[in-house]
This record gives structure tokens, sequence and C-alpha cells, in this order.
């Protein structure tokens, strides 16, 4: 499980984009990783929504999103067109990386699963901010706030 000024586990996962991803691609910029439990849910959607309508504001920031969950490729391609976001989604079916970054566990009444919570790496691959249980709705301004906050510290 990932703590906070951990260096963050790497991955290779395919893509919303049909390309296999890994974290060293990110190198320096600003990362946001964020975990979700299901495609085209009512609380996925929003949240990722909201991800799509921040996504210029933060790439301005040298910000990238990124989101993953354990469905698979063709669903997000499904997810991705269906709601016209803008940013990737990784696959990872084996919940490899979603246990690596504790992001597996309890999700109440729906069992064990994907829970959602979010990762914020620098350009060195340090883990720099979690945020547990997020509520998908205005979760992207929260983000938003918090990278310009470090930024103003520079």
């Amino acid at each position: 499980m990932v703590t906070l000024h951990d260096k963050a586990p790497d991955f290779d996962l395919p893509g919303s984009d049909g390309k296999r991803h890994s974290l060293k691609e990110f190198a320096g910029m600003y990362l946001v990783i964020y975990f979700y439990p299901k495609d085209d849910t009512p609380g996925c959607t929003v949240e990722a929504l909201g991800f799509t309508k921040a996504l210029e504001d933060l790439r301005t920031m040298g910000c990238e999103v990124i989101g993953i969950s354990s469905d698979d490729e063709k669903s997000h391609r499904r997810f991705c067109e269906k709601r016209s976001l803008k940013h990737l989604l990784l696959s990872d079916e084996s919940h490899e990386t979603i246990k690596a970054y504790g992001a597996y566990g309890s999700r109440g009444i729906f069992g064990m699963g994907t829970q959602r919570k979010t990762y914020i790496v620098d350009g060195a691959g340090t883990v720099i901010k979690i945020f547990e249980k997020v509520n998908p709705k205005g979760h992207e301004k929260e983000i938003l706030d918090f990278i310009e906050s470090i930024q103003k510290k520079r």
C-alpha cells in the first residue's frame, strides 16, 4: 500500500487508446491517478466527466490525468466514446496495480473491489497527495485547487 512521499508503483497497463502505458511516460509532470469502481455507473461517470471538464486547466498546469479500474479495454473505449471522455483510462483486470496503490478493499454493501481513491504523483514519481473516500461530485475542483496551491509555493 502506498503512503505519502512513497515512490509511486510502476504499472504497465492497456489503455482506452489501444496502447500500453507505464508510469515512466509521465515523468517530469504531475500525474493524477484516480481509481474508480466501474465504467459508466453514476458516481464513476460524474467523476470522469469532472476530470474531462478540468483537463485543459490541469494540462496547462503541467498535469495529466489517468483513471484506472478493473474493467477491460473494450469497456473503457465504450465509456470514453459514450461520455466523450478526453483523458486516458487504464485497464487493470488482475487488480495488481490497484492493490499496489492500496485502492482495493471493502466497498461496503458492494463487497470487495476497487475503491474510489486518487493519488497525485510529482514529476520525480513521488506520491505527494492521497485523496481517500473521494466524493465524485466536485473532485476535479479539489485536484485543481491542490495543483494550484503547490505551484504557488514554487
